[in-house]
């Protein structure tokens, strides 16, 4: 077991974090509020809330207070983060229902944004593509419960497989 795995682990016994626990927001740093406001706004088309002076601006689904923070405190006009280096991998915003998220790729291909890969997890689906900064972005819902793929012990078999887009944008002709 390596130093740190037995550091974090300590002399008492692990007990997980509450189950209601969840990310309740993520807070970006981007180099323009415009352009990124352009992109989570008018692209993908959460509400705005609140802009705090010309340096960030808060945004939300369904009138919460925000899920997403952007601001330009460290970093106006900064430089995207090159490729090979930590940091934040992506964000992923869950959707209510399949159809929700066909109506995030329909915003998507409308905007001419393109996608870095698409799949099918067996407990998910989901987008991936990166916002104007660079931050990775993941677009998902999660299937019902029973249809997650089991192993015969019963626990979680995920995979990654092709997501069909034609098949996920045939959801919004219902």
């Amino acid at each position: 077991m390596s130093e740190t795995k037995q550091a974090a682990q300590g002399d008492q016994a692990f007990r997980p974090v509450a189950a209601g626990t969840r990310i309740g927001h993520v807070h970006l740093k981007v180099a323009d509020l415009d352009r990124a406001v352009g992109f989570y706004h008018g692209v993908l088309g959460f509400e705005i809330v609140q802009y705090y002076g010309q340096q960030a601006a808060f945004l939300s689904a369904g009138g919460y207070h925000h899920h997403i923070g952007l601001n330009t405190w460290e970093s106006l006009g900064g430089a995207r983060p090159p490729r090979g280096t930590t940091g934040l991998y992506h964000t992923a915003f869950l959707y209510p229902t399949r159809r929700d998220l066909a109506d995030a790729l329909r915003r998507l291909i409308e905007a001419g944004i393109p996608l870095q890969g698409a799949s099918d997890h067996g407990v998910s689906e989901a987008l991936y593509l990166d916002d104007p900064d660079g931050n990775g972005v993941e677009l998902y819902w999660d299937k019902p419960q029973e249809r997650w793929p089991r192993r015969p012990d019963g626990s979680l078999e995920m995979y990654t497989r092709r997501l069909d887009l034609e098949a996920l944008l045939r959801e919004l002709a219902d």
